[in-house]
């Protein structure tokens, strides 16, 4: 990955001169007031087990109780506040699965103003009933949000609505940035800022307003990017030092799903980002598992790939750290999948495929077995129907509950030892 070490700004690269000027902190500080009474202060929460974790103090920055359940509102309402009268009278329409959806829906509602959203067929229920809720116009089309962003650009084309970009927009990232100041007042002493990246519209604006605020203070602030790695346009683009496109992989983090960074956002992340890191799937659904056990807060996975890089050890700081948690959208079912994700991935859940001798006893024997190591039985099925079986033989497929990587591997062994052959079923 094409990122500067620790400690060295990307600023520091005289060929990746920023091209947009960054917002100032007396543009910030006009939009925060702006959005009073707009958007909630959410909290900052400390927590033990992070803190232990990356030896120094760790706060969560709750965004995920923000309302529509994402920092998306802070933007889509300071965007919408500053739109002409004429340009209110034309409507608004974007694209978005999800989050951005809700964000200016519910700005165009408390404005007055029409909106016309366009999502993908896939969206997740509880995000387009809420965008619904909020009295858009919902249009359904597409696989991906590529669809949806095409046919946005077409109708606002068609009928003069203002597109409402989710990230490549100067206002766009000045009402995220509000973000930033709220964690220097709440958090003087602040050292380090964790934030996922997707477009970058919230790590350009967060990345900004607490830099700038820190200089007038007249100190420095550490700024770190995280993205899935399966969808990571940024690491390569700030290789070739300017947004190029990429292939995204499916990945659990769909709100951080971004094919190409924003040219506004990308300027900013360039000159102001320290470091930008990646994470696994794996590592995203054990840091949604910690979180909920841990701070017992739902977050969606784009809005926990900060807590992922702490775990994975992606992360270094040396004084008080905040990592936001940027949404909690998520499906409940979807949110199952990846509890169930994370605790194979802990080494805490695993199936098991055993084939066994077709005589009384075997399965009795095995459960007998995996009593004796200590761990415990979810799920049994036995079958005699499956390829390659033989006619005197059957699969026992079974789930069982384990404490860690080391008592999983006890029992995997305990059952070898007895003369069973188990075979570990990927998640």
């Amino acid at each position: 990955m094409t990122v500067p070490p620790s400690g060295e700004t990307l600023s520091d690269h005289p060929a990746k001169a920023p091209l947009a000027v960054a917002p100032t902190l007396a543009e910030f500080e006009d939009a925060a007031r702006m959005l009073e009474g707009v958007i909630g202060r959410t909290s900052l929460e400390p927590s033990q087990f992070l803190s232990d974790t990356l030896g120094v103090p760790v706060h969560l920055k709750l965004e995920n109780l923000q309302r529509t359940g994402s920092f998306k509102i802070r933007g889509a309402a300071y965007r919408l506040s500053r739109l002409s009268e004429q340009e209110r009278a034309r409507g608004v329409v974007a694209a978005s699965a999800g989050n951005h959806a809700q964000g200016v829906a519910l700005a165009a509602q408390q404005l007055g103003i029409p909106a016309t959203i366009f999502m993908p067929l896939g969206v997740p229920v509880p995000k387009l009933l809420a965008t619904r809720g909020y009295g858009a116009e919902v249009i359904l089309d597409g696989a991906t949000v590529e669809t949806p962003l095409r046919l946005a650009a077409e109708f606002a084309e068609r009928t003069g609505a203002v597109l409402i970009h989710p990230f490549d927009h100067r206002d766009i990232v000045i009402g995220q940035g509000t973000l930033g100041l709220e964690l220097i007042d709440d958090q003087p002493d602040i050292d380090t800022v964790i934030v996922g990246i997707g477009g970058g519209g919230l790590i350009a604006g967060v990345a900004a307003a607490v830099k700038a605020r820190a200089a007038a203070q007249g100190r420095t602030v550490r700024v770190i990017g995280v993205q899935a790695e399966n969808s990571a346009a940024y690491p390569p683009s700030l290789g070739a030092g300017a947004p190029v496109d990429i292939e995204p992989l499916p990945t659990i983090a769909d709100g951080i799903q971004v094919a190409r960074p924003g040219r506004v956002p990308f300027d900013i992340v360039r000159e102001m980002v320290d470091e930008v890191v990646t994470v696994s799937e794996d590592d995203i659904a054990r840091a949604l598992l910690v979180l909920l056990e841990r701070a017992k807060v739902v977050v969606e996975p784009a809005g926990a790939v900060g807590v992922a890089a702490i775990l994975a050890g992606k992360i270094t700081a040396s004084g008080p750290t905040v990592t936001v948690l940027s949404g909690g959208n998520i499906d409940p079912l979807l949110l199952q999948r990846v509890v169930a994700h994370g605790l194979a991935a802990s080494g805490r859940y695993m199936t098991m495929k055993i084939p066994l001798p077709d005589r009384p006893g075997q399965l009795a024997r095995v459960s007998e077995l995996i009593s004796q190591a200590g761990a415990n039985v979810i799920e049994v099925l036995h079958t005699r129907h499956g390829q390659g079986l033989q006619i005197s033989e059957v699969i026992l497929q079974i789930s069982v509950e384990t404490r860690g990587e080391e008592h999983r591997e006890l029992t995997l062994q305990v059952l070898r030892e007895a003369g069973f052959a188990p075979v570990v079923v990927p998640d």
